[in-house]
């Protein structure tokens, strides 16, 4: 079946879809996606292979990132200079869509926009967001943890996080 690009980036990112991951790092390639990540900023990220790829993994071909890299990447996006502004204006959007809204969204009063990406394996839980407070400017807030089994247990954590950073920042109660 003929999916299109849209489609891929979409599930990618709003269901966190492996399959689309997958395939899409196919098309452009693992090198191509480092290369693009370093030069918006972020240094320490790299992109070697697909998700789940565990022939390999036990090659030590591990994708890696940092909290700083995804904040970058973030940033740029809501700066509009990734690609292009229209190209952000759409990254944006398909961020604004995620689906799983239990971690740093659940830290947030209702009705704040959060435009994130989650990600989630064996003891591994991240969140990464451009938070819009009303009435100020967003805000980039990343969160990522390993070590805790209990995924409910890590988006407590995270939620926790988020709604502490969001008290700072807006000075709400």
């Amino acid at each position: 079946t003929k999916v299109s690009i849209q489609s891929l980036l979409q599930r990618m990112i709003t269901r966190s879809s492996n399959l689309a991951t997958n395939t899409l790092i196919g098309l452009v390639g693992a090198a191509n996606v480092t290369a693009r990540a370093r030069a918006i900023g972020a240094a320490h990220t790299q992109v070697l292979r697909g998700v789940e790829d565990q022939k390999a993994f036990d090659a030590g071909l591990i994708n890696t990132t940092t909290a700083a890299d995804l904040g970058t990447m973030l940033l740029e996006i809501e700066r509009g200079t990734v690609l292009s502004s229209d190209a952000s204006r759409v990254m944006k959007e398909i961020l604004l869509a995620q689906e799983e809204n239990n971690k740093i969204p659940a830290g947030l009063p209702p009705g704040v926009p959060v435009a994130h990406k989650t990600g989630e394996i064996t003891a591994v839980s991240h969140d990464a967001a451009i938070v819009y407070p009303p009435g100020r400017k967003p805000y980039v807030l990343v969160v990522l943890t390993r070590g805790i089994r209990d995924s409910v247990q890590s988006a407590t954590l995270i939620a926790d996080i988020s709604r502490m950073v969001y008290v700072h920042a807006t000075g709400a109660h």
